[in-house]
C-alpha cells in the first residue's frame, strides 16, 4: 500500500502520454495525406519568421489587447507548467518537492513565488478573454460558422486555465510545509488565510487532492489539445516555419501548364511536332483540388493550425460585405473533411474507402470560393501564418480546369481577352473612340 499512489501515477503518466501520442501520429498520418511539396529553402528566414511570429507573436500584438493577453496566457501557463518535471519526479518516486534538495532555497522560493504571479495573471487575462467571447460579444466570436462545438471549446479551454491555476494556487497554500519555508509563498499566503481553521491533517487531504487534480488536469489538457482548437499551441510553430515567404500576390502556377504555354509560345517548336510524352510533361493527376487529398501537406497543417480566432474573417471584403464566404469556415472545413478522412481509414485497415463525399460542395460551396477577391487580407491579418487564400485558389482550379464550371462572368471575360485582348467587349480598333467624343 506504500507504494500504491506512485503506481497510480505511473498508470496516469503512461496512460495520457500513451493516448497523446497515439494521437499525434494520427495527426502527423492525416497531414501526410496531401500532396508533398519541397519547402527546404531559405531556412534562415524561417527560423526567423519562427522566432518572431510564432515565439515573439509579433502579428498577435498588432491589436495590443488580445495581443499583450494571450501573451501572459501564453507564456504564463508554458512557464508555471515548468513545475511539472517536479511533479512527475515526486510522484514517481514518492518525494515531496525534489527540487527543494536540489536547488538553493533562494532559488527555489524566487521560481515558484514568480510562477505564483503569473498564475494571477493568467487567471486574470483568462477572465478578460470570457467577458469579451461572452458579454461583450465581439462579432467575429458571433459569426455563423461558430456553431455551439466551437464557441463551447473555446469556453472549455478558459474554464480549463482558470481551474488548473486554481488548484496550483490551493496547492502550495495548503502545503504546510511550503509555507513554513516563507519563501515563494508571495500569492499562496494570502489564499492560505482561507484555510487557516482548518487542522493539519485537513490540509494535507486538501493540498494532495489538489496536487492531484492538478497533474491528472494537465493531463487531460494535454489529450484535449487533438479535439480542440487550441492545437495551434503546438503547430504554430512548424506552420509559421513552413509558411509561404514569396509576396502575397504571387500565384503559384502549376508547372505543367507552364511548360505548355512556354512550348506555344516558343518560335522554335515546330507546332506539327508530335506532343510530349506524359512522362516528360509530368502532367498531374488532376488539376487543383476538390478534396482534402489534392492539397498539399501545409495546407492540411494550415487546417489543424487554425485558431478560429476569426481575425481572417473580420478582415476579408467578402465577407463584411454580406459575402458568404468566411475564410475561418475554410480552414475549419478542410480540418473537419480531413477529420472525417482520417476516421475513415481507421475504419478501413488503412484504406480509404470512397464515401461518395468531398471537400467541395459538401463542404465548402462555390458560392464561398467565387465571393473572393484575392486580396490576401485573410492571409495578412492571420497571426500564425495560415494561407486560406490558397486553398480557394485551388478549388477554384478545379471548378474551371477539370469541370469548365467558372462563373458566366469569368468566362465573358478570358472570351474577350481571347477574342479582343482585354477583358473587354470591344474591339482592339475600337479602344480609343472615346477620344474623339
Amino acid at each position: 500500500m506504500e507504494y500504491l499512489p506512485n503506481i497510480c501515477f505511473a498508470i496516469a503518466l503512461v496512460i495520457g502520454i500513451g493516448y497523446f501520442a497515439k494521437n499525434v501520429k494520427k495527426l502527423i498520418r492525416n497531414i501526410n495525406l496531401g500532396r508533398e511539396v519541397d519547402l527546404s529553402d531559405h531556412k534562415g528566414q524561417r527560423w526567423r519568421n519562427m522566432a518572431l511570429i510564432a515565439l515573439g507573436q509579433s502579428k498577435m500584438v498588432r491589436r495590443p489587447v488580445a495581443g499583450i493577453l494571450h501573451i501572459i496566457v501564453y507564456l504564463g501557463f508554458i512557464i508555471i507548467n515548468i513545475e511539472i518535471l517536479e511533479i512527475i519526479i515526486d510522484g514517481l518516486f514518492g518525494t515531496h518537492r525534489i527540487a527543494l534538495k536540489i536547488l538553493p532555497r533562494s532559488i527555489y522560493g524566487f521560481l515558484i513565488g514568480f510562477f505564483e504571479v503569473l498564475a494571477i495573471l493568467v487567471f486574470v487575462a483568462v477572465i478578460v478573454f470570457w467577458i469579451r467571447r461572452n458579454m461583450i460579444k465581439l462579432q467575429r466570436f458571433w459569426k455563423s460558422e461558430m456553431t455551439s462545438w466551437p464557441k463551447n471549446d473555446a469556453n472549455y479551454i478558459l474554464y480549463f486555465e482558470m481551474v488548473l491555476m486554481t488548484l496550483f494556487l490551493i496547492m502550495n497554500a495548503t502545503d504546510i510545509q511550503f509555507q513554513e519555508l516563507g519563501s515563494g509563498n508571495s500569492i499562496s499566503q494570502f489564499v492560505a488565510m482561507g484555510f487557516s481553521n482548518l487542522s493539519d491533517g485537513t490540509l494535507h487531504i486538501i493540498e494532495r487532492s489538489a496536487w492531484w487534480l492538478h497533474i491528472l488536469g494537465i493531463f487531460g489538457f494535454l489529450n484535449y489539445l487533438y479535439f480542440s482548437k487550441h492545437l495551434h499551441i503546438l503547430l504554430a510553430f512548424p506552420n509559421v516555419f513552413y509558411a509561404k515567404l514569396t509576396p502575397k500576390g504571387q500565384f503559384n502556377n502549376l508547372e505543367a501548364v507552364t511548360r505548355e504555354v512556354k512550348l506555344m509560345m516558343d518560335p522554335n517548336v515546330d507546332p506539327f511536332a508530335a506532343p510530349i510524352p506524359d512522362s516528360e510533361a509530368d502532367i498531374p493527376a488532376k488539376f487543383g483540388a476538390s478534396d482534402v487529398q489534392d492539397l498539399s501537406w501545409v495546407q492540411l497543417l494550415n487546417a489543424y493550425t487554425c485558431t478560429e480566432c476569426g481575425r481572417c474573417t473580420g478582415e476579408c471584403p467578402a465577407n463584411q460585405t454580406g459575402k458568404k464566404l468566411s475564410p475561418r469556415k475554410i480552414m475549419m472545413d478542410t480540418r473537419d473533411r480531413l477529420e472525417e478522412v482520417g476516421k475513415n481509414i481507421d475504419s478501413h485497415k488503412g484504406e480509404f474507402k470512397d464515401d461518395g463525399k468531398q471537400l467541395l460542395d459538401d463542404y465548402i460551396t462555390r458560392e464561398e470560393l467565387w465571393a473572393c477577391t484575392t486580396c490576401n487580407a485573410c492571409v495578412e491579418a492571420c497571426p500564425v501564418g495560415i494561407d486560406p487564400l490558397s486553398i480557394i485558389v485551388d478549388m477554384r482550379r478545379y471548378l474551371v480546369m477539370e469541370q469548365s464550371a467558372a462563373p458566366v462572368e469569368l468566362n465573358n471575360m478570358m472570351t474577350n481577352i481571347e477574342n479582343n485582348g482585354a477583358p473587354w467587349p470591344y474591339n482592339q480598333m475600337d479602344r480609343l473612340n472615346w477620344k474623339n467624343e
